[in-house]
C-alpha cells in the first residue's frame, strides 16, 4: 500500500500523494513517481544559469526549465522533453548535464494548459486527467516556441537537437519529422506504434518518411510495452524509406533493460544501460553537428 507522505528531496518540504504542493519547475518530484530511489543523480548549479522561465506560446505563457552555462552565448540548443510526468526533478536534472557540456537546454512544461501533472497521485489519475488530453498539434506549436526563445537567449538554433524519454521519446521522433530546424534526435524508448486518434493522428511509426534529421532509438530489449515486435517494424520502416534521414536513423537495444531504464530515481533504473545511452546521446549529437 502507497504511504500518504514521502520526504521530497527538497529541505522541509514533504509531499503527500492526495495532496501534492505546488513548487517551482523541476524542484521536486512529481507524485506518481514517487518514492524517490537511492540512485537518484543531483547534477549541482556551480557556473550555470539555471530555473524556470516563461515562455509565450499561442496566447499561452508556457513554463519551461532551462540550464546553460552562465554568461555564455551562441550555444547548441537541447530540447529535452519529459516523460509522463512533466518537468519534475528529473528532467531539470538532465537540463543541468548538458548545461555542464556547454549546451541551453529548455525542457517546455508541455503538460501546462491540460493541468499540472505533480498534482496526481498515480500513473492512471495522470494517464487520464492530463495525458490522454494533450494534442500533439498544441505540442509540435510549444515545442517551435520553446527553440524560437532558446535562440532569443544565448541559443544558436542551427545546431538544435532534441532528445525524450517515454512520452517524449514519442514526441522526438514526431518533432524530428516536424521542424526543419532540427539536426538530430535521440528518442529514448518512446512509443514506435499506434492507433490514430483526433488527438494523437500519427505514430512515429508513420513519420519515418518526413524526418528532417536522423533519430537515434534507445531501448530496452525487457520492454514490454514497447516490444521488439514494434522495435523491429520500425527499423523496417527506416531501412525501406526513401527518406536519407530515416535510413540515417539507428537503434541501440539494451537486452538486460526495460521500459524506464534511464530513470536513475525509479526502480526501473539500469546503471550500464543509462551510462552507456548517455554517452551514445552526446555522440550522436556531435556526429550530427549539433555540438
Amino acid at each position: 500500500m502507497l504511504q500518504p507522505e514521502v520526504e521530497s528531496l527538497v529541505p522541509g518540504q514533504t509531499f503527500d500523494r492526495r495532496r501534492f504542493v505546488k513548487t517551482a519547475l523541476g524542484s521536486a518530484f512529481a507524485a506518481a513517481a514517487l518514492p524517490v530511489a537511492a540512485e537518484t543523480i543531483k547534477t549541482d548549479f556551480n557556473g550555470l544559469t539555471a530555473g524556470e522561465v516563461t515562455i509565450p506560446s499561442g496566447g499561452f505563457n508556457m513554463p519551461a526549465y532551462r540550464a546553460q552555462p552562465e554568461g555564455k552565448t551562441n550555444l547548441p540548443v537541447v530540447l529535452v522533453i519529459s516523460e509522463i510526468f512533466g518537468v519534475h526533478e528529473h528532467i531539470a536534472d538532465i537540463c543541468r548535464r548538458f548545461a555542464k557540456l556547454g549546451y541551453l537546454a529548455i525542457a517546455p512544461e508541455l503538460f501546462a494548459r491540460q493541468g499540472d501533472p505533480g498534482s496526481f497521485g498515480t500513473i492512471q489519475e495522470l494517464q487520464t486527467n492530463i495525458i490522454a488530453k494533450v494534442p500533439d498539434a498544441q505540442v509540435m506549436g510549444d515545442l517551435d516556441a520553446a527553440s524560437t526563445w532558446a535562440g532569443a537567449h544565448g541559443g544558436d538554433l542551427n545546431r538544435l537537437g532534441i532528445t525524450g524519454f517515454c512520452w517524449g521519446g514519442r514526441i522526438t521522433w514526431l518533432y524530428t519529422a516536424h521542424s526543419p530546424r532540427v539536426k538530430a534526435g535521440v528518442a529514448w524508448y518512446g512509443q514506435l506504434v499506434g492507433e490514430p486518434t483526433p488527438l494523437k493522428p500519427r505514430s512515429a511509426l508513420e513519420s519515418v518518411n518526413q524526418l528532417h534529421a536522423p533519430v537515434l532509438g534507445l531501448y530496452g530489449g525487457k520492454d514490454t510495452g514497447i516490444t521488439q515486435e514494434h522495435v523491429a517494424k520500425m527499423k523496417a520502416a527506416l531501412v525501406a524509406s526513401p527518406d536519407a534521414n530515416a535510413k540515417a536513423s539507428t537503434f541501440v537495444v539494451y537486452p538486460e533493460a526495460g521500459h524506464a531504464f534511464n530513470a536513475d530515481y525509479r526502480s526501473s533504473y539500469v546503471e550500464a544501460a543509462a551510462k552507456d545511452g548517455w554517452q551514445r546521446c552526446l555522440a550522436w549529437l556531435r556526429a550530427n553537428k549539433v555540438a
